[in-house]
Formats: C-alpha cells, sequence, structure tokens
C-alpha cells in the first residue's frame, strides 16, 4: 500500500495504518512544487542580505543575535544538537512513526521555505524502517514539540539513536548497513524540523483510534451488564432522545438497542418484574457515553485539523512576499482537545466500573454474591471490581488537565506554553487503563450470562458471549483472574469483538 501526502487530506485511518501496517509513504508533486516554490523565494532573500528569524538569526531569546552566512548551516546543527535533551522512557516505535509521518505532511504544505528534500529523507527513513528513538518527557508544547523532534531530526543527520530489535541503537551504524545518506541541513531546516506540535498530535491522534474502538466496547460491554442484570430496554427509546437531541446520546442508544435486539429469553424472563427503573449506570448509558462519544470525537477533528496545519515559525508565503513569525507552534488548541479527551474517556469507564458493582452485588443482580458458584470458598469477582476501582481512580488523578500549567521558558522570550505533550501522555495512560477496565466489565457479565442459563441473551451478546467462552472459560472456582482480563483485552486490541458486533448486527454508530 502507497499513501500520499500533501499536506491537506491526512485522516485518522491512515496516521494508523502508518504507524502499525506496512505502508510506504510519498510526497505528492504538487507539495514537491509547492516547498521548491517557498525554497527558492528563502534562497533569493538570503541572497539580499534579508534578516529573517531563525534562518540567519539565533534562537528564543537569542533572536537578535544576527548569524554570518558562513555559519547557517553550523547554526541548525547546533539546534538539533542543543534541543536533544529529552529524557525519560521511549515514545514506542509506532508512535514515532506516526510523529515521522506528521512532520513530513506538515513541511509538506511548502510554507517552511526548506528543500522538499527535508521530507524526502523523513520519508526514506521511515519506509526503510529507520525509526528514531524518541525520549517522551521534556516538551512543553511551545514552540512546539521541541526537544522529542530535536530527536527525530537528530537521527535525520546521521547522530541520534533508532529502534533495531526493540532496543536503541546508534543511527549511524544502521544507515550505513542500509545505504542511506544522512541529511545535510541548510538555512532554516533545522528549525523547521522541531517547530510544531507533531508529538502531541501524533500520540493524540493514535490514542484517539483506540478511544473510538473502546467506546463501542463501553457500548457493548453496558449491553451485556443490562442483560445480565435484567435490565429494561426503555430508556433507549428513540422518543426520548428526541427531546434532547445530543447526537452521541442518540447514537448510543441505538447501539444498545442495536446490540440487545427487541427483546431475549432473558428480557421475556422478567417483563411483568416489579423493577420500575434500572440504576443509573444502565438507565443513562446513552447520556454518558454518548456525551464521551461527543467530546471524543471534538478532539479528534480538532486533532485532524493540527495533522494539516502549518506549525512552523516563521512561516513563508512566497505568493505574497512574506516570511511572517507568528505562534502557530502553540500547542493550546491540542493541548485542550486532549485534555478534554482524558476527561471524557474517564468518565466513560468510570460509569462502567459501576456496572462491575452492581454485577458482582447480590442485592442488585439477584445474582451469587461476587458471582460465585460457591461463595465463600471461593471470592470470585470480589477483587475483580476492586482493580477496576483502582484504575478509575488513577484516571481521576490523570485527569487534571495539563494545559492550565504553564512555566515561562527561554529567559521569558517563551512566557507561555500549553504542556500539551503532557496531555496526550496521560492521555495513553487513560486509555490503557480504559481497556482494562472494559475488559473487566466483560468479565463480569459474562460470568453473569452463565449464571442465568439456560436463558438465553440477545443475537449480538451471545455471539460476543460465546467468542469470549473460546479463550475465558466460566470460572467454576477462583483462577488467576489477571490472564482472563488480559485475553479479553487481546481481543479488544485484536477488533475480533468489533469483528464479532459487525458480523451479528452490522457496525455500531460513533
Amino acid at each position: 500500500m502507497q499513501l500520499e501526502i500533501s499536506g491537506e487530506n491526512l485522516g485518522l485511518e491512515e496516521v494508523w495504518q502508518v504507524a502499525y501496517g506496512n505502508v510506504e509513504v510519498v510526497l505528492a508533486n504538487s507539495a514537491r512544487e509547492k516547498m521548491q516554490k517557498s525554497r527558492t523565494y528563502i534562497e533569493q532573500r538570503l541572497q539580499r542580505g534579508d534578516v529573517m528569524y531563525g534562518i540567519n538569526t539565533g534562537f528564543g531569546a537569542f533572536s537578535d543575535v544576527k548569524i554570518s552566512d558562513s555559519d547557517i548551516e553550523k547554526l541548525q546543527v547546533n539546534l538539533i544538537r542543543s534541543h536533544s535533551v529529552g529524557v525519560g522512557e521511549p515514545f514506542t516505535k509506532e508512535e514515532s512513526k506516526a510523529i515521522m509521518l506528521l512532520r513530513a505532511n506538515a513541511l509538506a504544505r511548502g510554507h517552511s521555505g526548506i528543500r522538499p528534500l527535508v521530507v524526502d529523507k523523513i520519508l526514506e527513513f521511515l519506509n526503510s524502517d529507520v525509526i528514531p528513538y524518541i525520549p517522551q518527557q521534556g516538551s512543553v508544547g511551545a514552540s512546539g514539540d521541541l526537544a522529542p523532534l530535536s530527536h527525530l531530526a537528530l537521527a535525520l543527520i546521521g547522530e541520534g539513536e533508532v529502534w533495531q530489535d526493540n532496543q536503541a541503537v546508534e543511527v549511524k551504524d544502521v544507515i550505513t548497513k542500509k545505504n542511506i545518506e544522512p541529511l545535510q541541513l541548510q538555512a532554516k531546516e533545522g528549525l523547521s524540523l522541531i517547530n510544531g506540535c507533531q508529538v502531541m498530535t501524533a500520540v493524540g491522534l493514535l490514542n484517539a483510534y483506540e478511544s473510538r474502538r473502546l467506546a463501542w466496547m463501553v457500548d457493548l460491554a453496558g449491553a451485556m451488564s443490562l442483560e445480565a442484570l435484567q435490565g429494561s430496554r426503555s430508556a433507549f427509546d428513540p422518543l426520548i432522545f428526541a427531546t434532547r437531541p445530543h447526537p452521541g446520546e442518540a447514537k448510543t442508544a441505538r447501539n444498545i438497542l442495536k446490540l440487545l435486539g427487541e427483546t431475549s429469553e432473558i428480557a421475556e424472563s422478567h417483563r411483568d418484574c416489579g423493577r420500575v427503573q434500572d440504576a443509573y449506570s444502565l438507565r443513562c448509558i446513552p447520556a454518558v457515553h454518548g456525551a464521551a462519544k461527543d467530546s471524543l470525537k471534538s478532539g479528534l477533528q480538532r486533532l485532524i485539523i493540527e495533522a494539516n496545519s502549518s506549525t512552523d515559525n516563521p512561516l513563508v508565503f512566497a505568493d505574497e512576499n512574506k516570511v511572517l513569525s507568528c505562534g502557530n507552534f502553540h500547542g493550546e488548541p491540542v493541548a485542550f482537545a486532549l485534555d478534554n479527551m482524558c476527561i471524557a474517556m474517564s468518565a466513560m469507564v468510570s460509569i462502567s466500573e459501576c456496572r462491575i458493582e452492581k454485577l458482582i452485588n447480590p442485592a442488585m443482580s439477584r445474582l451469587p454474591a461476587f458471582l460465585a458458584p460457591e461463595g465463600g470458598l471461593n471470592s470470585g469477582m470480589m477483587i475483580v471490581q476492586v482493580a477496576a476501582a483502582s484504575l478509575v481512580s488513577e484516571n481521576k488523578i490523570l485527569s487534571h488537565p495539563a494545559s492550565v500549567d504553564s512555566i515561562p521558558t527561554s529567559a521569558d522570550k517563551e512566557d507561555h506554553v500549553s504542556m500539551g505533550t503532557i496531555a496526550a501522555r496521560k492521555l495513553g495512560k487513560i486509555v490503557r487503563n480504559a481497556e482494562n477496565i472494559v475488559a473487566m466489565e466483560m468479565l463480569c457479565a459474562a460470568q453473569a450470562l452463565d449464571l442465568l442459563k439456560p436463558l438465553k441473551p440477545a443475537a449480538a451478546v451471545a455471539s460476543v458471549h460465546k467468542l469470549i467462552r473460546e479463550f475465558v472459560p466460566f470460572a467454576e472456582e477462583d483462577r488467576v483472574f489477571s490472564k482472563d482480563i488480559e485475553n479479553i483485552k487481546k481481543l479488544i486490541r485484536q477488533e475480533k469483538i468489533s469483528k464479532t458486533i459487525e458480523d451479528t448486527v452490522g457496525q455500531l454508530e460513533y
């Protein structure tokens, strides 16, 4: 598969496929022409002796220092070396691939005044599986992701580290074996490689992809629990959502009804029971899941805008004869989006934990305590709920907005920053926790459905229950449930559950 980038129309699916698939990425001819026109304009301005920030001046607080023509190329290399101060655990190889793709796509827009060769070199490394080893910590989110992007650029010039066999190795050894020439930086090119929010945006987009998948999985888990708890379908009637037309609510209600169908043997067994209405964690699934979906979707839309934006400084407008210093590198639009996505994901799986508590509580479920066939001798799902509560609490801490903080940097020249990359990293942790919480709810709901036999659940719930039972047997007695949770999580990540749903009732809405 080949993907052509132009800086205009990169989408979520393409980012995911490049990060996790086998996709060759090339620069579109239209983008190459725009980049060359911009570069020619910059070279003409340099020949006239014009002073332009970051091209023949120092950076940040050194912006007033004029750099001689003979030192312009050294200026760019010094910039990359001095800014490569990232620390901590590295971004995954897949995250680094997405970062490379987004940086190339932003530069392809032709507003940076650099040679097309720079994007070609990024794509040569990417297509040759020479992926920079980028430490996660060190970015404040303005002027963009300076430290992590510098580690990307450092590898391009043959001085950094790259991934090989799941560890960091010197890039010079790898590119020598692969006959790849390092990039020789020219005027402005070092600055253009590191000015922008591609790290936070790339990490955010990969987590947005997984958040979308988890939104469907939470709907499924809710439907499984509603069946297991013998809940009512009335709270999902379309008439309700015409009176409060938030799009996510209506979509969630339709998803639940699609998963549950009109009825089931379980539903029929309690049609005339005395229960008036269900707990919030069942009855309010559309309100809570729907609000989370709307926030996640809104965040995704802003990330896609950012992925197809020019974030350099200065920006070059050759046709208008302008080189403009600006603040497009500031990560605030991305930081706000990511912080809101953290909150949405945390809330969506918080209600999942509430349903787990209902499933193990005999006063609510009318099933054996902790879903243990022989309680007392067996503890059943007791500590599954405790573990879910722990993860929900951790998510609450992680959901504190990173973007409310700002610490002045660069001798107070860069006096307001976004902390957006911290928000992106937090979102990744929340998504990992959310996967486990949803897997825990599915584990408990599957156990509860078995305890309701011989009554059968709705078609889609029954199909997923059958799939889970191929990998996770009914718990007749206690065992190491962490292995069960991991097995269900694999079914989620491998999208086997999603496929089972689609094969049974079709695609869910988002």
